[in-house]
């Protein structure tokens, strides 16, 4: 199986304040960090080899992967190198060949297997996982034949069908060896390549998925993972929720409190804070 890399050293702006008390891949999902979905997912896959990049409290995500236990290596960038700096600057770590990239603020049910085994039949030298659209719409415009032949407004031959780029994807070999320094994925790396004729192809992912990046789209996985498991409610170990709250659609996490009168309804109270009901729509996290 391939290695991954986890590129989780954007500072998380759109997610602040939240932000500012834990680094964005660590933010609870349910009843763990969102970094520890994605390992979860990978795992599943096959995946043993898994670099983790870090900037934006640093600190934060190697104290996670040391609890963790489960061999994954920390790239730390003192400055930030994007996207194709990132994995350029992890290859000692990751070896050669070929790499599953993972975004740390997607949470999607990719199958990570079969994303692999379609990448390595296919002779392509980048495959992304990409969610279907009409013709002309989303940053990504497929062929018949299922290439890529449109990134963002580049667009090397008709397309069939649009897509959205759900940023997970396998870098090729040849690929990696043209990374920069610095540099972003799509715009230096995969926009050339395609004006190149070089093949890119998509995998279809037909499942919803959460680009966990602001705080409405944090709340709407944290809703989605209730859903997933019929729940209307969640309350983590060593919780208290007071006789006189009402827990609505609400994640309570591991040694939180719920205080106060009436309900708590689409709340996600974080792991050690404390929630006053009656409060709705909110996150809660440390004081």
């Amino acid at each position: 199986m391939l290695p991954a890399m986890i590129l989780a050293a954007g500072l998380g702006t759109r997610l602040r304040p939240l932000t500012d008390r834990c680094a964005k891949c660590l933010v609870p999902v349910g009843d763990r960090p969102l970094l520890a979905h994605i390992l979860e997912r990978l795992r599943a896959g096959g995946v043993e080899r898994i670099v983790v990049n870090a900037h934006h409290r640093a600190d934060d995500v190697r104290a996670f992967v040391a609890r963790d236990g489960g061999g994954v290596s920390v790239s730390e960038e003192r400055e930030l190198l994007g996207t194709a700096g990132g994995v350029a600057r992890a290859a000692v770590m990751l070896g050669e060949g070929d790499v599953l990239v993972w975004n740390a603020d997607i949470l999607a049910r990719v199958d990570v297997r079969a994303l692999v085994r379609t990448h390595q039949a296919s002779g392509a030298e980048g495959t992304l996982v990409v969610r279907a659209l009409v013709s002309g719409e989303g940053n990504v415009g497929i062929d018949a034949a299922g290439r890529i032949v449109r990134l963002r407004s580049e667009r090397v031959a008709d397309e069939v069908y649009g897509g959205e780029f759900v940023p997970i994807h396998v870098l090729g070999a040849s690929l990696r060896r043209r990374l920069p320094e610095r540099g972003c994925l799509i715009g230096d790396v995969y926009i050339p390549a395609l004006r190149e004729g070089v093949p890119l192809r998509a995998f279809a992912h037909d499942s919803p998925w959460y680009d966990v990046g602001s705080v409405s789209s944090y709340m709407a996985a944290n809703f989605a993972w209730l859903d997933e498991r019929g729940l209307d409610g969640w309350v983590g170990e060593d919780a208290h929720v007071s006789t006189s709250v009402r827990v609505v659609r609400t994640i309570i996490g591991a040694g939180a409190s719920a205080v106060g009168d009436g309900a708590l309804a689409r709340c996600v109270v974080w792991p050690g804070s404390t929630a006053t009901a009656p409060l709705s729509d909110a996150v809660v996290a440390g004081d």
